[in-house]
C-alpha cells in the first residue's frame, strides 16, 4: 500500500512510525512532515489545510490510504473531499468532527443523551456571559472557547474578576480568534484526569490504553497552558472497574448518540475524562489522536495498525483486532525557551542519533526542519518528544530522564516531573 499521513508534528511522527511497522506499508508519504519524519517517509511540501492540493497529490500518486493526524483539516472537511474523489481516508467526516470542533455542540450532545459531564451554560455574547458570572457565587469556574484553540482555549478562573477578564480575553479581544465567538462556562470539577482514545467504525468503539497529559509549561503544574509538555501511559487511576463504567456510561453512548444524530463517527475519539467523586465525567472530546498522547499509546500497540484503520473505514472493527503490550511509556517534550508565548527558531539540535539501535527509546520530531546543508534545527515551540518504554511506569520515567540530557539545543527546556503525579 501507498499511505499518506497528513500533518507534521510529533503525533504524525508516531503515526508514521507505527505504520512503518506494518508489512502493508510499502511506501509512506507525509504532508508536510518534518525533519525526523523524513527518515521514515517521503515528505511532501503541501500544507495540512490545503485540501485540494492533498486530493490532487493522492490521486496522482495512487494513494491507497490517507491518515489524517491533525484537527484543522478534519474540521474543514478533508475526509468528505477525499471520499468525494473516490479516495480511501481514515478520520471523521466534517459533520462528525464537530464533536471536537464545537464545545457547544459536544456539551449539548452530552446533555441530550445523558452522558456525564460538568454542568454548563453557553453564551454567544460577552454581556450575557458577564451577567451570568456576576450572579454566580461558586468558584473556581471554567471558561472554554467554543472552537479549536490549539489546546489552549480553556481558562480556570479563581474569582469574579478573573472570570470577567477571561470573557473579555476570549469573546472581546478574541485571543483565540473565531474560536471565541461562542463561550461555554462550566462548573469546575475535581479528581484525577485521564485520557482514553478509542478506535471507532461508526457503531463499534474499541478503547485504547489510558494515558495522562501534562498541560502546564513548568514543573508542579505551574505556568501557562501548552499543547502538552509530556504524557505517560497507563494512568495509575484508570482501573478495570472504572474502564467498565466509562465504556457503559460514556464511550458507547457517545458513539450511539453520534449515529442517532446522523453523524456516524469513524476514526479516533479522544475522551478527556475527570474521575470525580460522583464517577467519571467528560472534560472534552477530540476527533483524532492526541498530541503527545499518540507518542505513548502507539509504541504500546501490539496489533497491525493498518488493519485496524481499514476496519474502522469498512465498518467491521472488532475487539480482538486490537491488542496491547504489557508495558508502560513516558514522553517528555523538549520545548523552545519562551514557549508557549514567544520563542526563537533555527537552533541546531544535537544528539538526534543518541538512541539509534534502541527499541525502548525513541525521538519523535514535533517542530524541526532541515537546512540546505543538512543541519536539523528547531522549527517550533514543541521541538522533540523523548519517549521511553519499560515494563513499569517507574522504570520508564527513570529511563527517559536518565537519557534526556543526551539530546538538546540552545534555550531548550522540559518538565522534570512527567509521570510523577
Amino acid at each position: 500500500m501507498k499511505i499518506l499521513v497528513v500533518g507534521g508534528g510529533g503525533r504524525e511522527h508516531a503515526i508514521v512510525d507505527a505504520l512503518s511497522k506494518c508489512p502493508e506499508a510499502e511506501k509512506i508519504y507525509c504532508a508536510p512532515g518534518n525533519a525526523g519524519i523524513a527518515a521514515q517517509a517521503e515528505c511532501v511540501p503541501i500544507g495540512a489545510k490545503d485540501i485540494p492540493a492533498l486530493v490532487t497529490f493522492a490521486k496522482d500518486n495512487q494513494i491507497d490510504l490517507t491518515v489524517v493526524g491533525m484537527d484543522d483539516p478534519l474540521m474543514l472537511g478533508i475526509v468528505d473531499a477525499f471520499e468525494e474523489a473516490g479516495l480511501r481516508v481514515f478520520g471523521p467526516r466534517k459533520n462528525a468532527a464537530v464533536l471536537e470542533g464545537s464545545k457547544v455542540f459536544s456539551k449539548n450532545l452530552m446533555k441530550k443523551y445523558g452522558i456525564p459531564t460538568a454542568d454548563y451554560r453557553e453564551f454567544s455574547d460577552s454581556e450575557s456571559a458577564k451577567a451570568y458570572i456576576k450572579a454566580n457565587t461558586a468558584y473556581p469556574i471554567v471558561l472554554k472557547a467554543d472552537g479549536l484553540a490549539l489546546g489552549k482555549g480553556v481558562l480556570i478562573c479563581a474569582d469574579e474578576a478573573e472570570a470577567l477578564a477571561g470573557v473579555d480575553e476570549i469573546m472581546v479581544d478574541r485571543k483565540f480568534g473565531e474560536a471565541g465567538s461562542r463561550l461555554v462556562i462550566e462548573e469546575f470539577m475535581t479528581g484525577p484526569e485521564v485520557s482514553v482514545l478509542s478506535f471507532c467504525d461508526g457503531e463499534t468503539v474499541v478503547p485504547m490504553v489510558s494515558a495522562q497529559d501534562h498541560k502546564r509549561a513548568f514543573d508542579g503544574d505551574q505556568g501557562l497552558n501548552t499543547g502538552g509538555m509530556g504524557t505517560f501511559s497507563p494512568s495509575r487511576y484508570y482501573t478495570e472497574d472504572i474502564a467498565a463504567v466509562c465504556r457503559k456510561t460514556i464511550f458507547e453512548p457517545t458513539v450511539k448518540a453520534m449515529k442517532a444524530e446522523g453523524r456516524p463517527f469513524k476514526g479516533i475519539i479522544y475522551f478527556g475524562l475527570m474521575l470525580t467523586k460522583d464517577g467519571p465525567k467528560v472534560l472534552e472530546y477530540n476527533a483524532r489522536f492526541g498530541d503527545p498522547e499518540a507518542q505513548v499509546i502507539l509504541p504500546r500497540l501490539d496489533s497491525n495498525f493498518v488493519q485496524i484503520l481499514n476496519a474502522c473505514i469498512d465498518g467491521n472493527l472488532t475487539e480482538d483486532m486490537v491488542s496491547w503490550k504489557d508495558n508502560a511509556a513516558v514522553c517528555v517534550v523538549l520545548a523552545s525557551g519562551g514557549y508557549p508565548t514567544a520563542y526563537q527558531k533555527g537552533y541546531p539540535i544535537r544528539g538526534l542519533d543518541a538512541f539509534d539501535g534502541m527499541d525502548d527509546m525513541m525521538i519523535y520530531h514535533a517542530g524541526t526542519a532541515t537546512k540546505e546543508d543538512g543541519t536539523i534545527v528547531t522549527n517550533g515551540g514543541r521541538v522533540l518528544d523523548i519517549v521511553a518504554t519499560a515494563p513499569t511506569l517507574a522504570e520508564a520515567i527513570a529511563k527517559v530522564y536518565s537519557h534526556i540530557g543526551e539530546v538538546g539545543f540552545e534555550k531548550a527546556f522540559y518538565r522534570h516531573d512527567i509521570g510523577v503525579k
